[in-house]
């Protein structure tokens, strides 16, 4: 019961957070108050759905709170073949793979999304979302889901250093820490802070560690320009692979994709997953339906999966807090051999959660300042 106490501590944080028809497409978009609801007859879904026969899915990493498992349990269980776009694109490819196939049903226009929070709300108001609320929408805490059933919270974490200690002799342990010449060259982020959340969080972060805020975001900024001044800074964005290489030994990551990598690499490389002294920032990330799906059924179906025990532990298996956790501890269906391998609670005791509103400002400012501040193009290995 102590191992399970880690996300109901984490459940209180986000607590204080800020606030049937079957034809899918931009038609439902433009109803704001007819819910597409969970059908009564689930079977019917379901045979929509394989009729469909495919579902596309952009920025899934195998690797990314057990996707891997996921995606190859859907396509199994129900024999719906899954189209992986872009696995390593940022939330901001996402909405920007909708907006550029409104017009095209073919492999390159995604079905789902699965964003940093702010970006719901921006998704929905650009008509970019269908509405649906899966069968369990009553256990999903409404802090963290559209009332309307746009978007709706499906996992958290919080950020941590990953570390290849076969390169880094002694890891850093807190924010200032990577200022130290010895860092030279070897601190990386996780993503390009002008669009991807993991990464512009990160800024967020350091500010917070920095003497500022996630409603003052320019102390991170002015971090990573020392940073990069220094010498320390890779513009380079860090993946599982450019970490276990040494090519970025050090990167900010949400701990459930730096805890899968430990478990990955099994010691080879030997990773260290540190949660920092300070500025500790936790996330929740959401799922949608796009209102320009090819295969809206599909769609549908792949969220009452996501949302549904089996799905939610699956995340769980992968680091991440199902956003169900509570109502999952509460009725004791979590295998106690995945809540044993969860990090201790005490080490998500100063996270923060940063309300909608504070998310939504921090990003449009560090988009809008990354450049005339730190200057330096964060970009993917070539």
């Amino acid at each position: 019961m102590k191992k399970l106490s880690v996300a109901l501590i984490v459940l209180v944080a986000l607590a204080g957070m800020a606030g049937s028809a079957f034809a899918g497409g931009a038609q439902e978009s433009k109803s704001m108050t007819q819910l597409v609801m969970a059908p009564a007859n689930f079977n019917d879904l379901v045979s929509a759905a394989q009729k469909e026969g495919q579902l596309t899915v952009i920025a899934l990493p195998h690797d990314w709170v057990n996707y891997g498992e996921a995606i190859t349990t859907f396509s199994k269980k129900y024999g719906i073949k899954i189209n992986e776009l872009n696995p390593d694109g940022g939330s901001g490819d996402e909405i920007e793979a909708i907006k550029a196939n409104k017009d095209n049903k073919g492999p390159q226009a995604p079905d789902v999304i699965d964003v940093g929070l702010s970006f719901g709300p921006d998704a929905k108001a650009a008509g970019l979302l269908s509405p649906y609320k899966v069968k369990t929408w009553n256990t999903i805490p409404d802090n963290v889901k559209d009332a309307e059933g746009y978007w709706y919270g499906d996992y958290y974490g919080a950020l941590a250093f990953e570390v290849n200690l076969d390169v880094v002799k002694t890891p850093p342990q807190d924010w200032a820490d990577l200022l130290q010449p010895a860092f030279k060259g070897q601190i990386a982020m996780a993503g390009d802070p002008r669009t991807a959340n993991q990464a512009i969080m990160t800024v967020g972060a350091a500010a917070l560690a920095n003497g500022g805020s996630f409603d003052n975001p320019k102390p991170g900024l002015e971090f990573f320009d020392k940073l990069n001044k220094s010498g320390n800074f890779v513009p380079l964005i860090a993946v599982p692979g450019t970490v276990d290489s040494g090519e970025t030994p050090v990167t900010m990551r949400w701990d459930y994709n730096a805890l899968s990598n430990r478990d990955k690499t099994d010691g080879n490389p030997n990773i260290g997953v540190i949660i920092p002294a300070s500025g500790v920032v936790a996330g929740v990330y959401v799922q949608a339906v796009s209102a320009y799906a090819p295969h809206p059924n599909a769609a549908r179906l792949w969220m009452e999966f996501l949302y549904s025990d089996e799905g939610q532990i699956i995340w769980l298996k992968g680091y991440g807090h199902p956003i169900r956790y509570a109502d999952l501890a509460t009725r004791g269906v979590i295998p106690a051999d995945v809540a044993a391998k969860m990090p201790p609670a005490a080490a998500y005791t100063k996270a923060v959660f940063p309300t909608l509103a504070q998310q939504a400002a921090n990003k449009q400012f560090i988009a809008d300042n990354w450049d005339s501040i730190v200057n330096v193009k964060v970009q993917a290995k070539n």
